[in-house]
């Protein structure tokens, strides 16, 4: 597997599981922590995530909740670059969760190390964009688009034509000059799926893990752990970070999150349990 991934301006060691924390610059977001595009809250809210330990950090501009319209090329720079600029000196690389590819070029441009695209650099030109760069890029897998991905979701073996899915997107990148140790994987939990499907994919994460490529999971506040719990999307982080733990003990390698202290705090004690923290 790749254990290190080559991200821009840095050299992200995969050795232990990482934290990639939200700053979401939207007004409709489906977990309530949308920050309206106000810039000077976005880059507090990031400098905390990243004192709370976040590993990196995953700046988005245009919902992807289900149901959500898309946004203008200006409208969601106009959120993303003064946040952008303002969190360059955070310490840690910085992911831009974005479809565009006019938006790729500017942010990576501005500095971004990682294109975080749930449609898997699809568009005309993305893929163009990144292998440019030095950047990373994280391929997510999605059926449909946000504002109808929900409305009858269908597999026959979701496990299965989700990983194959993502191959053929890693083989398009790395056919374009994009190495390995700079692409990470996606199933994408909640795009396109019922909560039987993300259960299946949890439940065989490994088949992921198998191809070798870092994974990303993406579960924190997803309206099935509303669908298990009954719980509204601000009171999910205890079934959130239970995710987190079972997605990593899986092999999951990076896990974007809401809740970086929390998180954290529980990765810590399972280093311990797996002898990987020596404690006084």
């Amino acid at each position: 597997m790749t254990r290190t991934l080559h991200c821009g301006r840095f050299q992200l060691d995969l050795g232990t599981p990482r934290i990639m924390g939200i700053v979401n610059l939207t007004d409709d977001s489906f977990s309530g922590d949308g920050l309206h595009g106000v810039s000077a809250r976005a880059i507090e809210q990031g400098l905390r995530m990243a004192n709370e330990g976040a590993d990196l950090l995953d700046l988005g501009a245009e919902s992807s909740r289900p149901g959500a319209e898309p946004v203008s090329v200006q409208q969601e720079l106009d959120r993303l670059l003064p946040v952008l600029e303002g969190l360059r000196g955070s310490g840690v690389p910085l992911s831009v969760d974005t479809v565009k590819p006019e938006v790729m070029r500017a942010a990576l441009a501005g500095g971004a190390d990682l294109i975080n695209d749930i449609s898997a650099l699809q568009a005309p030109g993305a893929v163009e964009a990144v292998a440019a760069t030095k950047a990373a890029v994280c391929l997510m897998h999605m059926q449909g688009e946000p504002r109808t991905m929900q409305a009858s979701p269908h597999y026959d073996d979701v496990v299965e034509e989700v990983r194959s899915f993502l191959a053929a997107r890693v083989a398009v990148c790395t056919a374009a000059g994009i190495a390995n140790n700079r692409i990470v994987i996606d199933p994408g939990f909640g795009f396109g799926k019922t909560l039987g499907h993300n259960l299946d994919l949890l439940r065989h994460l490994d088949r992921f893990v198998a191809t070798g490529l870092p994974v990303l999971v993406g579960l924190s506040r997803k309206s099935m752990f509303g669908q298990l719990t009954g719980r509204p999307a601000q009171e999910r982080v205890h079934a959130s970070v239970a995710a987190a733990l079972l997605a990593v003990q899986k092999g999951a390698t990076l896990v974007r999150v809401h809740d970086v202290a929390a998180t954290r705090d529980v990765l810590a004690v399972l280093a311990a349990v797996k002898g990987e923290h020596s404690g006084a």
